[in-house]
């Protein structure tokens, strides 16, 4: 379901120029680890999903949000349907914004916090991931249709961001620093004590 879209929150400071990106926030995961909605779990006084919307906003011409009905952004459905993990939420966000005449697609999850102030510039040019968590990258609409063959596909193995990665020749990069990715409320914990008050 698509719902209409609502100006999402953005980060203090200049935006970057016009870049032909679509950011998408992946956010359909069950959040078995986590015990709840992960998405909206609170960090400094803000939801993990209000953040990462936040976070792509200062980077990229529109912010949508792959994998929930309701979010501080446009939504969008996973393609070809529901439980297809990260890959069908990017796979719906590639389709979106070819249908809107996006270049390319900035993917991060939800539970990715404190990314690269530059994370486009950092996997400038795309296909390109981060090498310790390729659910962050930068995807060209062109591999949309790659990744719908990758879907059609029965084998569960072959259903991963690597797989995709590897599939398009995705450069793997090492950015100038990780995200503290929220799997657990421990996690969460920690991020509390590491970031408090941001």
């Amino acid at each position: 379901m698509t719902v209409a879209p609502v100006p999402g929150p953005r980060l203090s400071g200049p935006r970057l120029p016009r870049s032909g990106v679509l950011g998408v926030v992946l956010a359909g995961g069950q959040s078995r680890r986590f015990g709840s909605d992960k998405a909206l779990a609170e960090l400094g006084g803000r939801t993990l999903i209000d953040r990462a919307v936040a976070q792509l906003a200062h980077q990229c011409d529109a912010v949508v949000v792959a994998g929930r009905d309701a979010a501080p952004a446009m939504t969008v459905p996973d393609r070809p349907h529901a439980g297809m993990g990260p890959l069908g939420g990017l796979c719906g966000a590639l389709h979106h914004a070819a249908a809107r005449g996006f270049d390319a697609v900035l993917s991060v999850p939800v539970d990715g916090f404190d990314l690269p102030g530059d994370l486009l510039g950092e996997l400038s040019p795309g296909p390109a991931h981060c090498a310790a968590a390729p659910v962050i990258g930068l995807w060209p609409v062109a591999a949309r249709d790659a990744l719908d063959g990758l879907l059609a596909t029965g084998e569960a193995r072959a259903h991963s961001m690597r797989a995709f990665a590897a599939l398009v020749g995705a450069r793997a990069i090492s950015l100038s620093k990780l995200p503290f990715n929220i799997n657990t409320p421990a996690d969460l914990a920690a991020a509390k004590g590491l970031h408090h008050g941001l």
